[in-house]
């Protein structure tokens, strides 16, 4: 049986195909403007058994070609546990919102907690710090690692931030220290969350903003235990959505 899941996000759409219960290929694609089109380009051409949709855009999948949708909450446990067996605490940082999810036995969602009402602490957060500073967003975590101290970011606020992150430049503040206090800051939000639901090994990074070197040292400091990420942070959701489709609960 072949199957694919499709996580539709606010800055990417991944997809993953299954055939026989292994991964045969995923790719991730920008959102965009116009994600139907995206969708449509990445499917092109591509056939399955049962597709299963999740993320911002599940509904406008389901409307339109996919077959079912479930949550991004379930979609990240599954996918998740399908990587890390043991894993029982998850947090996701997603372009527009935080996700920390408690895990039981067998990938099954216990409780969680999401920050979904404004981008404070997200990847777009990140992203617009980083061009206020005249970096990429990749440069940006490589940038902060390189501190020695930091400066506190008072607002997690994207727009007040961006603004404070001006001053701080105008005011001749060496970049990374600048960088740091940024990371500090989406570490205390995403620390916080995490608490809400409970901090158990084994606990799994996801999301794209995973990719990031010192939020994740930050992060492993804060909560004083490691954190595994998957090979490909950002096919987690649609990794979950195909195991759905495969009959996984």
């Amino acid at each position: 049986m072949k199957v694919a899941g499709l996580d539709i996000g606010s800055r990417t759409i991944a997809l993953v195909e299954m055939d026989d219960g292994e991964i045969s290929f995923s790719e991730v694609v920008d959102t965009t403007f116009d994600p139907l089109e995206q969708c449509r380009r990445l499917l092109d051409a591509r056939r399955f058994d049962l597709l299963v949709a999740t993320g911002y855009g599940r509904h406008l999948a389901q409307a339109n070609f996919a077959h079912q949708v479930i949550t991004e909450i379930k979609a990240f446990a599954l996918g998740c546990h399908h990587f890390f067996p043991e894993c029982r605490t998850i947090l996701d940082i997603g372009g527009q919102d935080t996700k920390a999810i408690s895990v039981g036995p067998g990938g099954k969602v216990v409780d969680f907690q999401m920050n979904d009402r404004c981008a404070a602490g997200t990847g777009k957060f990140l992203e617009v710090m980083a061009s206020a500073l005249g970096l990429s967003l990749h440069e940006l975590g490589v940038v902060a690692m390189e501190a020695e101290g930091e400066v506190k970011i008072s607002s997690m606020c994207t727009v007040f931030a961006e603004s404070e992150v001006t001053g701080l430049i105008a005011r001749g503040t060496p970049r990374p220290l600048i960088a740091r206090g940024l990371h500090e800051a989406v570490c205390d939000r995403a620390a916080a969350l995490l608490k809400r639901v409970g901090v158990q090994r084994e606990l799994v990074f996801a999301g794209g903003v995973a990719r990031n070197p010192c939020l994740k040292a930050l992060l492993e400091e804060r909560l004083g235990l490691p954190l595994l990420v998957p090979e490909d942070p950002q096919i987690v959701g649609a990794l979950g959505a195909a195991l759905s489709a495969m009959g996984e609960n």
